[in-house]
């Protein structure tokens, strides 16, 4: 069914077979760091949060806008944060609409056997009580932080901010696998380059450039809020987490680092690549005109012979015809000779 998690939680036209994952990934309400076992509805979840000194993290995937209107108007969500939930490509950042902070991610994961960085998003809006997760895309699923987080009880009772970072950090965690796939292929594509073989190789390079460029729209802009996180200057993030952000936004900065040396090196790749090609067809150029010129010997000779004039040298010698073909082999021999000392041939 669509709805799984949560009992009651969405009105009957919401509720709907569907192939792909539940809406609602995981609900759950946690105190001093430790998952309560108990689970109320939707409509419930944040008043016990309020009530236990904990909060509550509601994880979803791919929701409609009906789907998320529900959840919207529960935890009294800013309009402006769920229009960048629901849009799916949005710029990582971070913004504060009253007491509550959002945090736009990009997530990504690289498909070798295609050469595609996919690149998905999530969305996480934090109050005091609560996280909410959106997520859009394949990439970065996140069951295995919630079971992480889970089995440490001390990190998580740092309350939503602990959330924010172990989210933050996956999807960083994901980008470092992304750059190893990539390194892989541009280290083909740098002995493919300088290999000698003739092959085509301008249309992967460049492909694999544009995908480079896209992994760095979503890697740079995040650089800005993970500083931010790591001042202290935003709301609901334990004092306790400021290092690990300032640890996470240091390794953000080595993969922005890394990303612009694979976009250097396959502009130089794609350089070479356009001068190897040029310098074949200047070689190609120089075989066939010195082909032409020596097939131009005996094209002039036979052409002064066959003028069919009446006094002609050699006509009446009856070695004029061998001593003819004679002096075309040999200008031609010369000539070959000549361009392959010239390396022509």
């Amino acid at each position: 069914m669509r709805i799984a998690a949560v009992n009651g939680a969405f009105p009957a036209a919401a509720i709907r077979l569907r192939e792909t994952a539940p809406v609602i990934v995981d609900c759950a309400l946690y105190e001093h760091g430790v998952r309560r076992a108990d689970m109320p509805d939707l409509a419930g979840v944040l008043e016990a949060a309020q009530a236990s000194d904990g909060f509550a993290w509601l994880g979803l995937h791919d929701p409609t806008p009906e789907e998320f209107d529900r959840v919207a108007r529960e935890f009294e969500l800013h309009p402006l944060a769920v229009r960048d939930a629901l849009a799916g490509h949005v710029r990582p950042k971070l913004m504060t609409y009253g007491d509550a902070v959002l945090l736009v991610l990009k997530t990504a994961r690289y498909v070798d056997r295609e050469e595609v960085v996919d690149l998905g998003q999530v969305v996480l809006f934090v109050g005091a009580d609560y996280v909410v997760t959106v997520r859009h895309g394949r990439s970065s699923a996140l069951t295995q932080v919630r079971a992480s987080l889970e089995a440490r009880p001390d990190v998580l009772g740092c309350g939503p901010g602990a959330v924010l970072h172990a989210v933050a950090e996956q999807v960083v965690a994901d980008y470092e696998g992304v750059l190893d796939g990539l390194d892989n292929d541009i280290d083909e594509i740098e002995t493919q380059v300088f290999s000698g073989i003739r092959n085509n190789r301008g249309q992967r390079i460049y492909k694999l450039k544009r995908e480079v460029l896209d992994f760095r729209r979503g890697v740079a802009p995040l650089a800005q809020p993970l500083q931010k996180l790591a001042s202290g200057s935003v709301a609901h993030v334990d004092p306790n987490l400021h290092d690990y952000f300032r640890d996470l936004a240091s390794r953000l900065q080595r993969v922005a680092e890394h990303v612009e040396t694979l976009d250097a090196l396959l502009t130089s790749a794609l350089n070479a690549h356009l001068a190897e090609v040029g310098v074949r067809q200047n070689e190609d150029m120089r075989k066939i005109s010195a082909w032409v010129a020596i097939m131009a010997v005996p094209t002039m000779i036979a052409g002064v012979y066959g003028m069919n004039f009446e006094h002609m040298p050699e006509l009446e010698s009856r070695f004029g015809y061998p001593a003819v073909l004679a002096v075309m082999v040999a200008a031609c021999l010369w000539l070959y000779r000549a361009f392959r000392r010239n390396n022509w041939l």
